[in-house]
């Protein structure tokens, strides 16, 4: 049986990147002066929050994704795959705090990362299907 660690890792510092984020809420909110229920009123803290919640977003594609990339597939491409995943939501969550419009090239190298994740599994699931069957 394969172990698969290096795409555990990269999965646990996926979720430690998310951690992260969420600790950037948290300073935005105090130096906004904004407590919780709250949510709106400082467009920085808006932003770090939509940050957050949008990485919350990508992560119900992305680590399915992963896994069954690096089952189907390969824990190697997995894990270099997972890598520009997590580049890319670090890319964008600066991006996004300092303006907004900065926030496509970090969505874009994610967003690929995750497609090619997402349809190489579901193309070679299906090809050994069609080839072995079930």
């Amino acid at each position: 049986m394969q172990p698969h660690s290096w795409v555990a890792i990269v999965t646990l510092v996926a979720l430690l990147v998310y951690v992260w984020m969420a600790l950037r809420v948290a300073v935005a909110r105090k130096k906004a002066g904004i407590h919780p229920p709250a949510m709106t009123g400082d467009p920085v803290l808006e932003r770090h929050i939509r940050v957050q919640a949008n990485t919350l977003e990508w992560l119900a594609l992305f680590l399915p994704s992963l896994w069954l990339f690096a089952l189907y597939w390969s824990d190697l491409a997995a894990t270099v795959l997972g890598v520009v995943w997590i580049v890319g939501r670090i890319v964008y969550a600066f991006g996004y705090v300092a303006d907004p419009g900065k926030r496509e090239l970090g969505f874009g190298i994610q967003g690929l990362a995750t497609a090619v994740l997402l349809f190489g599994a579901l193309g070679r699931v299906i090809w050994i299907l069609a080839t072995v069957g079930a």
